[in-house]
């Protein structure tokens, strides 16, 4: 058989169908913009994620408590409005001073180290030599000379996007309000601009729809759990950083068995420039751990359940294919992004020529 024949079998098969290429068309249109014009759809694609987070208290309000549409829509958007007034009058705040405070604290920590690095020479100098020592030493010193430039070119470097911030502060709060509010007259004028033959589509559409609302809100109340029990846990062994510490294990969530193994590393630096090899250190680095396993074998099962069916394998695939396309928004997406991908493979027609036999006439003959 010829490549043209293949070629051929290969678009009957897949695309014989008018919706299926006009819905394989929408989807290269949608990822192609998303592509091109990413950067300035950041302020619409906050607030679609902030209204699923939002849509999670709003309809549990009218089934059970029977508030009307509006008033549970005023609600939820106030208690959006209290917590992003608290993150930038509070929050973030107490985390850039830390951040600031850390790359103050740098030449200290590698003082610290040079002093480490020869003790351990000292004590063990069949096992690590004086060039050893040095290397791992000039190693150490340019790590942390790149984390202080990172963190003042990013302190630099958010200067001239000050504008764009306060503008985008002011454009996603009013979005997600005229999504919440006008969700119905949204969702219609978005679906009379569909195909009026969308089998596929609808069927795709409701367990995307589901997937991601289940996602977005779990992913988010797992960040708060992981971010705040950290805190505590920090605070009462009394770490340094532990606000920015604790904040950084929580967003190490969004990326599934890669994100745990990043902050474990300023997690033990942090733990041994304050403890040094210590029982504290240990008790440090045992806490972070129990968090991370309560994390990965119990919260993750309670909030997701089967809601993200995906091997280990597709997650991470996922992880750094999207986030490499759109970083921190293609690593927070790439899971339901993933899962879209599998619903779209599952729901896609397939036409079989006539000399083909289906699979469950194959079974009848086996």
């Amino acid at each position: 058989m010829s490549f043209r024949d293949v070629t051929l079998n290969w678009l009957h098969r897949y695309f014989s169908d008018e919706e299926a290429v006009i819905f394989a068309l929408l989807i290269g249109f949608f990822f192609t913009a998303l592509f091109f014009f990413g950067a300035m759809l950041l302020p619409f694609l906050s607030a679609i994620v902030f209204s699923y987070l939002l849509q999670g208290i709003i309809t549990p309000l009218k089934k059970y408590f029977k508030v009307p549409e509006f008033l549970a829509v005023l609600l939820a958007f106030s208690l959006f409005m209290g917590i992003l007034l608290t993150l930038i009058f509070w929050i973030f705040p107490l985390l850039w001073n830390q951040s600031l405070s850390l790359a103050r604290e740098l030449p200290v920590m590698v003082k610290a180290m040079q002093v480490w690095i020869d003790q351990l020479h000292k004590a063990y100098p069949q096992l690590i030599t004086q060039q050893q020592a040095s290397n791992l030493l000039n190693e150490a010193v340019n790590d942390m000379r790149m984390l202080g430039q990172t963190l003042v070119s990013f302190s630099l470097a958010s200067i001239p996007n000050l504008i764009a911030s306060l503008i985008y502060l002011i454009l996603v709060p009013i979005l997600v309000f005229f999504m919440l509010k006008d969700k119905r007259q949204l969702v219609s004028f978005i679906t009379s601009l569909m195909p009026r033959k969308r089998t596929l589509m609808t069927q795709v559409w409701h367990e995307i729809d589901a997937q991601i609302a289940n996602y977005i809100r779990g992913k988010a109340l797992e960040i708060i759990v992981v971010a705040t029990v950290s805190w505590v846990s920090f605070m009462f062994l009394g770490l340094n950083y532990a606000e920015l510490l604790a904040l950084l294990v929580g967003l190490s969530v969004l990326v599934p068995y890669i994100g745990a193994t990043v902050a474990t590393l300023p997690i033990a630096l942090v733990a041994f420039f304050q403890f040094g090899f210590s029982s504290e250190f240990m008790w440090v680095i045992g806490v972070y751990g129990v968090i991370q396993a309560l994390d990965g074998n119990v919260l993750v099962p309670l909030l997701f359940s089967e809601a993200v069916n995906l091997h280990p394998v597709s997650i991470i695939l996922a992880v750094l294919f999207f986030g490499g396309l759109w970083g921190f928004w293609g690593v927070f997406f790439a899971i339901p992004l993933a899962t879209m991908f599998k619903a779209i493979f599952n729901a896609w027609p397939t036409a079989f020529y006539p000399e083909e036999k289906q699979p469950a006439q194959l079974a009848q003959l086996d």
